[in-house]
């Protein structure tokens, strides 16, 4: 049974038809960015849920754009590091880089080489988990460095692209679910 802030959050996301494209159900979360009660909220949510599963994370990795809103709020409270991953030619020093596939085509995230020590345990956290091309990324990149990655959390998941099984084995965390 759902609680009180799942209730909450589920009502605050706005479904759009039809975008970006024909057939697609997008979930929007903008109104959740919004609301300045929901948002710690689900910080806090996400802290107490962390220690529940024993994850505890040296440093919290956040992919752009979405998980720069999540990521340092979960860091705050776990009182660790947030470290950005970003699209290439963000970021101002030298970088590690990793290259995953899209439907059509690929892209390419990067993070500073100097970002996470070797043998640190990370957690990933980001706005939504579709197909797990991003955490994949993110995942290699963690590991690239000599890091671990102790779980994957998410507002919201889209259930039906495979992303769990596309990120296995790191353990997955999602606070609302939709078919995709």
């Amino acid at each position: 049974m759902d609680d009180d802030l799942i209730i909450r959050i589920r009502n605050c996301i706005r479904t759009v038809p039809d975008f970006p494209i024909e057939g697609i159900q997008f979930r929007d979360i903008t109104p959740i960015l919004a609301d300045p009660e929901l948002l710690p909220s689900i910080a806090d949510r996400l802290a107490r849920d962390l220690r529940e599963l024993e994850w505890e994370p040296d440093i919290v990795i956040g992919p752009e754009a979405r998980g720069f809103n999540f990521g340092p709020m979960l860091a705050e409270r776990q009182k660790i590091r947030f470290n950005p991953v970003r699209k290439p030619g963000k970021l101002p020093s030298s970088t590690v880089r990793a290259e995953y596939s899209l439907e059509y085509g690929s892209n390419v995230l990067e993070m500073h080489d100097d970002a996470i020590q070797k043998g640190q345990k990370a957690v990933i956290v980001d706005d939504l988990l579709a197909t797990g091309g991003t955490i994949s990324a993110c995942v290699e990149l963690c590991e690239s460095l000599g890091a671990s990655v102790v779980g994957a959390a998410f507002l919201v998941e889209l259930i039906g692209l495979g992303a769990r099984d596309a990120i296995a084995p790191v353990p997955t965390l999602a606070l609302v679910s939709y078919p995709a």
